[in-house]
Protein backbone atom coordinates (compact mmCIF):
# COMPACT_ATOMS: atom_id res chain seq x y z
CA UNK A 1 0.00 0.00 0.00
CA UNK A 2 1.35 3.43 -0.92
CA UNK A 3 2.04 5.93 1.84
CA UNK A 4 -0.49 8.43 0.45
CA UNK A 5 -3.20 5.75 0.54
CA UNK A 6 -2.27 4.82 4.08
CA UNK A 7 -2.44 8.47 5.15
CA UNK A 8 -5.84 8.87 3.48
CA UNK A 9 -7.05 5.83 5.42
CA UNK A 10 -5.79 7.32 8.71
CA UNK A 11 -7.68 10.54 8.02
CA UNK A 12 -10.85 8.68 7.04
CA UNK A 13 -10.61 6.44 10.13
CA UNK A 14 -10.43 9.51 12.41
CA UNK A 15 -13.30 11.10 10.48
CA UNK A 16 -15.54 8.02 10.70
CA UNK A 17 -14.68 7.27 14.35
CA UNK A 18 -13.53 10.55 15.88
CA UNK A 19 -11.81 10.49 19.24
CA UNK A 20 -12.99 12.78 22.06
CA UNK A 21 -15.96 14.07 20.05
CA UNK A 22 -18.88 15.16 22.18
CA UNK A 23 -18.66 18.18 24.46
CA UNK A 24 -17.96 17.49 28.11
CA UNK A 25 -19.65 19.66 30.72
CA UNK A 26 -16.49 19.50 32.82
CA UNK A 27 -14.39 22.28 31.29
CA UNK A 28 -12.32 25.30 32.17
CA UNK A 29 -12.82 27.08 28.86
CA UNK A 30 -14.90 26.73 25.73
CA UNK A 31 -14.03 28.27 22.37
CA UNK A 32 -15.80 28.23 19.03
CA UNK A 33 -13.99 28.68 15.73
CA UNK A 34 -15.25 28.59 12.19
CA UNK A 35 -13.76 28.70 8.73
CA UNK A 36 -15.93 31.16 6.79
CA UNK A 37 -14.43 30.12 3.46
CA UNK A 38 -15.89 26.61 3.68
CA UNK A 39 -18.35 26.60 6.59
CA UNK A 40 -16.44 24.20 8.88
CA UNK A 41 -17.06 24.86 12.59
CA UNK A 42 -15.67 23.50 15.83
CA UNK A 43 -16.48 24.04 19.48
CA UNK A 44 -13.70 22.92 21.79
CA UNK A 45 -13.79 22.40 25.56
CA UNK A 46 -10.51 22.37 27.45
CA UNK A 47 -9.93 21.10 30.97
CA UNK A 48 -6.66 21.77 32.80
CA UNK A 49 -5.37 20.13 35.98
CA UNK A 50 -1.98 20.61 37.59
CA UNK A 51 -0.60 22.44 34.57
CA UNK A 52 -1.59 19.71 32.12
CA UNK A 53 -4.26 19.39 29.48
CA UNK A 54 -6.41 16.88 31.32
CA UNK A 55 -9.19 16.75 28.74
CA UNK A 56 -10.19 18.03 25.35
CA UNK A 57 -13.68 17.46 24.08
CA UNK A 58 -15.08 18.89 20.91
CA UNK A 59 -17.96 18.93 18.51
CA UNK A 60 -18.17 20.29 15.04
CA UNK A 61 -19.32 20.04 11.49
CA UNK A 62 -17.15 20.05 8.45
CA UNK A 63 -15.07 18.14 5.99
CA UNK A 64 -13.18 14.95 6.74
CA UNK A 65 -9.91 16.88 7.09
CA UNK A 66 -11.13 19.32 9.75
CA UNK A 67 -12.95 16.69 11.79
CA UNK A 68 -10.11 14.14 11.57
CA UNK A 69 -7.60 16.81 12.54
CA UNK A 70 -9.62 17.59 15.69
CA UNK A 71 -9.60 13.90 16.58
CA UNK A 72 -5.84 13.58 16.05
CA UNK A 73 -5.12 16.83 17.90
CA UNK A 74 -7.10 15.78 20.96
CA UNK A 75 -5.29 12.43 21.06
CA UNK A 76 -1.92 14.16 20.86
CA UNK A 77 -2.46 16.91 23.42
CA UNK A 78 -4.41 15.28 26.25
CA UNK A 79 -2.07 14.58 29.15
CA UNK A 80 0.56 17.05 27.99
CA UNK A 81 1.85 20.13 29.77
CA UNK A 82 1.31 23.36 27.88
CA UNK A 83 5.01 23.41 27.02
CA UNK A 84 4.79 19.89 25.55
CA UNK A 85 1.53 20.76 23.76
CA UNK A 86 3.17 23.84 22.25
CA UNK A 87 6.04 21.75 20.84
CA UNK A 88 3.50 19.47 19.16
CA UNK A 89 1.45 22.47 18.00
CA UNK A 90 4.53 24.08 16.43
CA UNK A 91 5.51 20.81 14.73
CA UNK A 92 2.04 20.51 13.20
CA UNK A 93 2.13 24.16 12.08
CA UNK A 94 5.51 23.57 10.46
CA UNK A 95 4.13 20.50 8.66
CA UNK A 96 1.16 22.50 7.38
CA UNK A 97 3.43 25.29 6.14
CA UNK A 98 5.80 22.90 4.36
CA UNK A 99 3.86 22.84 1.06
CA UNK A 100 4.45 19.10 0.90
CA UNK A 101 8.21 19.27 1.46
CA UNK A 102 8.06 17.75 4.94
CA UNK A 103 6.84 14.37 6.12
CA UNK A 104 6.64 15.53 9.75
CA UNK A 105 8.13 13.91 12.83
CA UNK A 106 6.12 10.73 13.37
CA UNK A 107 7.54 10.24 16.86
CA UNK A 108 6.05 13.62 17.83
CA UNK A 109 2.97 13.91 15.60
CA UNK A 110 1.95 10.23 15.40
CA UNK A 111 -1.22 10.12 13.21
CA UNK A 112 -0.73 13.85 12.54
CA UNK A 113 1.83 13.02 9.84
CA UNK A 114 -1.11 11.79 7.75
CA UNK A 115 -1.87 15.44 7.03
CA UNK A 116 1.45 16.00 5.21
CA UNK A 117 -0.32 15.78 1.86
CA UNK A 118 -2.85 18.41 2.93
CA UNK A 119 -0.03 20.97 3.09
CA UNK A 120 0.16 20.86 -0.73
CA UNK A 121 -3.31 22.39 -0.97
CA UNK A 122 -3.53 25.91 0.51
CA UNK A 123 -7.33 25.89 0.62
CA UNK A 124 -7.31 22.73 2.78
CA UNK A 125 -4.64 23.88 5.25
CA UNK A 126 -7.23 26.03 7.06
CA UNK A 127 -9.39 22.92 7.44
CA UNK A 128 -6.57 20.99 9.08
CA UNK A 129 -5.67 23.90 11.35
CA UNK A 130 -9.18 24.80 12.54
CA UNK A 131 -9.12 22.71 15.74
CA UNK A 132 -5.44 23.51 16.39
CA UNK A 133 -6.15 27.24 16.32
CA UNK A 134 -9.13 26.68 18.63
CA UNK A 135 -6.81 24.86 21.04
CA UNK A 136 -4.27 27.69 20.89
CA UNK A 137 -7.03 30.23 21.63
CA UNK A 138 -8.35 28.14 24.54
CA UNK A 139 -4.84 27.66 25.96
CA UNK A 140 -4.15 31.37 25.88
CA UNK A 141 -7.44 32.15 27.62
CA UNK A 142 -7.00 29.52 30.32
CA UNK A 143 -3.44 30.69 31.03
CA UNK A 144 -4.49 34.33 31.54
Amino acid sequence: MELDSLYQEVILDHYRSPHHKGLSDDKDIQVHHNNPSCGDEITLNLKVQEGKVSDISWDGVGCSISMASASVMSDLLIGKTFREANVIFEAFMELMQSKGRSDGDESLLEDGVAFAGVSKFPARIKCALLSWMAFKDAAIQVME
